[in-house]
């Protein structure tokens, strides 16, 4: 037998083979190195819930026009037992109520989270649409909310959430009834995630039941529980927290014309037809 076929013979026999799959697997566990190295040293989402929380929550409307009003919210949460103040947050917008059932909320939000060593602030935009009618008593509600955020030293990514909820006024025999409030909302992030997560696109969910007390026509109350369930790398982390949220209603100035009254001249006030 010549030297080439033996040359041959061994590069066609199984150990040559052996090692051509022993040196592929190695050259795959050298490169995934890396890559799981990089995905382990991603911070996790600033705005996870660690243990039992207390958020607070506070929003101001005010009529711009029988159709548009400018909400302005003010959030701080804490968790870690409710001891620890880990994010805060401000965002405004006009709402355009477009028709009776449908409201578009284009909102900027400013947030920060103290003593995060990973993350100081972040901005966001966010599109808001909102979808609703009335039924009796009852109340069914669709909101999808695009954001786009802007982390401080974190790449830009965008998320969608979509809330499906209900409200039912609670049939008391009284002048404002309450009203049950719930919702489950689904996290998704279509394209690049910077934070910590499980893998997959869908980031976490919210479900929360509460009670809105209208204590006035332009204040209400709104206790609620909510779980929080966020996918980690570790897997599905879900905590409680307990919520306070206070509505103000600020009435838009009645604009005025003057009229005169044919049987004496003497002048009225007629309401602007806008007033909502």
């Amino acid at each position: 037998m010549s030297n080439r076929t033996r040359h041959r013979d061994a590069l066609m026999g199984p150990n040559h083979w052996r090692r051509i799959v022993f040196i592929a697997a190695l050259c795959s566990c050298v490169l995934a190195i890396p890559a799981r190295a990089q995905q382990q040293n991603e911070p996790e989402d600033p705005e996870d819930e660690k243990k039992i929380g207390l958020w607070l929550d506070q929003g101001i409307s005010t009529g711009l026009a029988a159709n548009k009003s400018l909400d302005v919210e003010f959030h701080e949460r804490l968790d870690e037992g409710m001891s620890n103040l880990f994010e805060y947050f401000v965002q405004g917008g006009v709402a355009f109520r477009l028709r009776p059932w449908f409201t578009v909320i284009p909102v900027y939000r400013y947030q920060r989270f103290p003593a995060n060593p990973a993350i100081a602030y972040e901005s966001r935009l966010q599109l808001n649409l909102t979808l609703s009618t009335s039924r009796g008593p009852w109340r069914p509600m669709l909101r999808t909310l695009v954001e786009g955020r802007f982390p401080d030293n974190r790449p830009a990514s965008a998320r969608l959430r979509f809330r499906p909820g209900i409200e039912y006024t609670l049939p008391f025999r009284m002048t404002r009834r309450p009203v049950l409030v719930a919702s489950d909302e689904f996290f998704v992030v279509p394209g690049n995630n910077p934070f910590a997560n499980g893998g997959s696109s869908f980031t976490q969910n919210r479900f929360q039941v509460g009670v809105r007390l209208p204590i006035g026509d332009s204040f209400s109350v709104r206790p609620y529980y909510l779980l929080q369930s966020v996918n980690l790398p570790g897997g599905w982390d879900t905590n409680e927290i307990l919520g306070i949220s206070l509505a103000f209603r600020i009435p838009r100035k009645t604009k005025t014309v003057r009229s005169s009254r044919a049987s004496g001249g003497a002048s009225g006030e007629v309401p602007n037809p806008e007033e909502p």
